[in-house]
């Protein structure tokens, strides 16, 4: 079966007046359908330049990337781009936003717009079209968020560290409904982290990069009894501290870790 995504041997750099700077050497990896993998690494080390050239925003300078055994292009469609940032407009009401995708590809039809309604009702915003993004909490502005990226119908998401703007009890309530919305719907994803706990509680796989230029460290497969998929419920189980202390490890760090509190001290 061919991969929703492969990357082979994929090298980029940046280049100004002062030099080059390179990013990303020798990346190699695939995605299988319906997988959600996460990515960590230190600071810099290129997570989302990886992204921008998985979405075509970037033309790698060595290697190949393909979308179903096809090369990504710029403008490749099929592929969704979740940022840290909402981008909500806030002149636009929230079904307006919603469907700002479908508007700019001339899709704003009935079936179209009826198919994004159905998305708001069912993850809570049924008593918001009208509403504008500054009447949303943090959490609602996400899903908001990611239900513009879905009524494109994308095969691919790729989350670039889409809950990092959001405080600790709404980061893990949204996450996990994010992540529940995503596996319900059988996508493929990607999820750009630097949270290890988000990592472990929401990938079936984790890759992790070196500092810059990043290269691929190790790979951490994540399975949780009665294949729970659930990040909050994830991190009930004896399971959790081992993975994150594992990941601790191939990050270089060799002493375990007692995991509690917000992540953000500790990854």
């Amino acid at each position: 079966m061919t991969p929703k995504l492969e990357v082979k041997g994929v090298d980029y750099s940046y280049h100004t007046l002062e030099g080059e700077t390179k990013a990303l050497s020798d990346i190699s990896f695939h995605v299988n359908s319906g997988e959600f993998l996460c990515i960590v690494g230190p600071s810099g080390c290129g997570k989302s330049t990886l992204l921008s050239l998985l979405s075509g925003l970037l033309v790698p300078e060595k290697g190949k990337i393909l979308f179903d055994g096809t090369p990504v292009a710029r403008g490749v469609s099929g592929v969704g781009y979740m940022l840290q940032r909402d981008h909500l407009l806030e002149w636009r009401t929230v079904l307006s936003n919603v469907s700002l995708g479908l508007e700019v590809r001339r899709k704003c039809d009935p079936e179209h717009l009826s198919r994004v309604k159905e998305l708001l009702d069912s993850y809570g915003l049924r008593s918001f079209y009208d509403a504008h993004p500054s009447e949303l909490s943090g959490g609602m502005r996400q899903r908001a968020a990611l239900i513009r990226t879905l009524a494109l119908e994308p095969d691919l998401l790729l989350l670039d560290e889409p809950f990092s703007a959001l405080d600790y009890q709404t980061r893990l309530s949204v996450c996990d409904d994010i992540s529940s919305i995503i596996r319900s719907r059988r996508k493929t994803a990607i999820l750009i982290t630097h949270d290890l706990s988000e990592a472990v509680s929401t990938a079936d796989r984790i890759l992790v990069l070196t500092s810059r230029p990043g290269t691929i460290k190790g790979e951490l497969v994540i399975q949780f009894p009665n294949h729970e998929t659930s990040p909050l419920k994830r991190r009930n189980y004896s399971e959790f501290s081992s993975y994150f202390n594992e990941l601790w490890k191939i990050l270089g760090n060799r002493d375990a870790v007692n995991v509690g509190g917000d992540p953000d001290e500790i990854s």
